[in-house]
């Protein structure tokens, strides 16, 4: 059991390091026409051989996905091989050693690590390139503006009122894609636009708005330096150039400090004050 939580621990880590999402058993059965029941019924005898099944088959699809993610690295494992461990692991005949088990899957894991670092900073620089082509594309088509930090944006509607300051509340609606057009958010499509303070998002965001009002709408081609960088998040790779479409709906200010001042003490030599003061010690 400690050897197959190290396996599944490596290809967690490999999928996150890939930004790759994992595949269970819930997710690999959506995409597949269900069993009919009664043939399901048919091959347990009862709910501890279905419940072991359900593991067993998990678990496979767990491993086969990984394994699809391992040779998009380079790395080809064979199927047969990690089958075969598994059978001799539950028969108590393993071929290795406790002490080689830890040997070998501690080198597997720096290969696998140096693999997806090799792969990053490729891909990272790829992302650089291209999205350098596409802003100096971008910044050439009519009404396209470009800040000293590096923002790109159009106007499209500039709204009315005032535009909001850092401390403001905003509430959007929006759509993100990357330069080749794959969407990796939609307000839109979710149904509920997204409310945050200015500040508080990246800084091309944050930047970007400010150039419009409420009921504006923007097209902001954002730098990696603006959006995620080098590391990147799930779902937008290292060094992605950003490309949003922005509804700004509605600006709400940030709630004013409390200017009431305090009661003021009364002055000394104060005649009034100075009489309520004894009249009171004395009772």
């Amino acid at each position: 059991m400690k050897s197959l939580f190290k396996v599944t621990l490596l290809a967690t880590t490999m999928a996150v390091a890939l930004h790759a999402p994992i595949s269970f058993a819930a997710d690999a059965a959506a995409k597949k026409e269900p069993a009919a029941a009664a043939d399901s019924k048919a091959a347990f005898k009862n709910d501890d051989q279905k419940s072991a099944y359900a593991l067993g088959a998990s678990l496979g699809r767990y491993m086969e996905n990984s394994l699809k993610e391992q040779e998009k690295l380079g790395i080809k494992l064979d199927k047969a091989q990690l089958i075969a461990g598994v059978q001799d692991a539950f028969a108590d005949k393993s071929k290795l050693s406790d002490q080689e088990i830890e040997q070998t899957l501690q080198a597997f894991e720096t290969r696998v690590k140096t693999a997806a670092q090799d792969r990053m900073e490729k891909d990272a620089a790829d992302n650089e390139a291209k999205g350098k082509a596409f802003r100096d594309t971008f910044a050439k088509e009519k009404g396209v503006k470009t800040s000293d930090t590096g923002l790109l944006y159009k106007v499209e509607k500039e709204g009315t009122g005032d535009a909001p300051k850092d401390s403001d509340t905003v509430v959007v609606n929006y759509k993100g894609t990357l330069i080749d057009g794959k969407e990796f958010d939609n307000s839109y499509t979710r149904g509920e636009p997204l409310s945050f303070r200015l500040d508080g998002v990246i800084p091309g965001w944050t930047e970007g708005l400010k150039n419009i009002k409420k009921g504006g709408k923007i097209k902001l081609v954002i730098p990696p330096a603006l959006a995620y960088g080098k590391t990147g998040v799930p779902g937008i790779p290292a060094n992605s150039t950003l490309v949003f479409d922005v509804e700004l709906l509605d600006i709400k200010a940030a709630p004013k400090a409390d200017a009431a001042a305090p009661e003021a003490a009364p002055a000394a030599g104060d005649k009034a004050a100075d009489a309520k003061a004894a009249d009171t010690s004395k009772k």
